[in-house]
């Protein structure tokens, strides 16, 4: 994979950001994109294989999302896989107290080790959601790409707290439903340089 400089990754990552991205931002960017590098030899955690299409749709697009969430103090990233979008998300909110959940254990130390790398404070819940405590709840849950998106959907309302808001990326030409809520407000944004689509629902309180 092509090695990016920080200048570089700025050029990329600015098209998602609501101002130009510090150093600082780029440098942890290019700090995480060099641990997925030496991870995904042994652990496949994406597909893009591209340096330049890694900073644009997973970190860009995570971003955008981050720009999009109302203030919060808490966050569930459900299925957090490689991080996304929760450690971006955390990266752009250090105030808030971020969750990274991901019961597959290879992952959870590649997510433990992304979050030292990055300098990012979000936690890593290395287990299945289902087993936290039942009123444990969070103003934002995030998802990605997971494997059963209903059920996923469904587990997130469970994990919401009211007046919370529920954040997850579609697939171009993909519906998916919101699950059977009174929803405050909902909204759809096209995620840039992409045919992609990030739905934003908020609970009615």
């Amino acid at each position: 994979m092509a090695k990016l400089d920080p200048a570089e990754i700025g050029v990329l990552l600015q098209p998602y950001l609501a101002e130009e991205p510090s150093r600082s931002l780029c440098e942890r960017v290019q700090r995480y994109l060099a641990l997925l590098e030496v991870w995904n030899k042994k652990l496949n955690l994406t597909s893009v294989r591209e340096a330049a299409q890694m900073v644009e749709r997973h970190m860009g697009e995570s971003f955008y999302m981050a720009r999009l969430l109302p203030e919060f103090q808490t966050m569930l990233d459900l299925g957090s896989g490689a991080g996304f979008p929760g450690l971006p998300i955390s990266l752009m909110r250090p105030e808030a107290d971020v969750m990274l959940a991901e019961a597959h254990a290879k992952k959870a130390v590649f997510l433990r080790e992304a979050v030292w790398m990055t300098g990012s404070h979000a936690r890593v819940w290395a287990h299945r959601v289902e087993e936290m405590e039942r009123d444990y709840r969070f103003d934002v849950v995030t998802l990605r790409a997971v494997d059963n998106m209903p059920d996923a959907l469904a587990l997130a309302m469970d994990r919401l707290e009211p007046g919370g808001t529920l954040a997850f990326f579609t697939a171009q030409g993909g519906e998916t439903r919101l699950p059977e809520a009174q929803w405050a407000h909902v909204a759809t944004h096209n995620v840039p340089r992409s045919g992609g689509r990030i739905l934003i629902a908020t609970l009615a309180q």
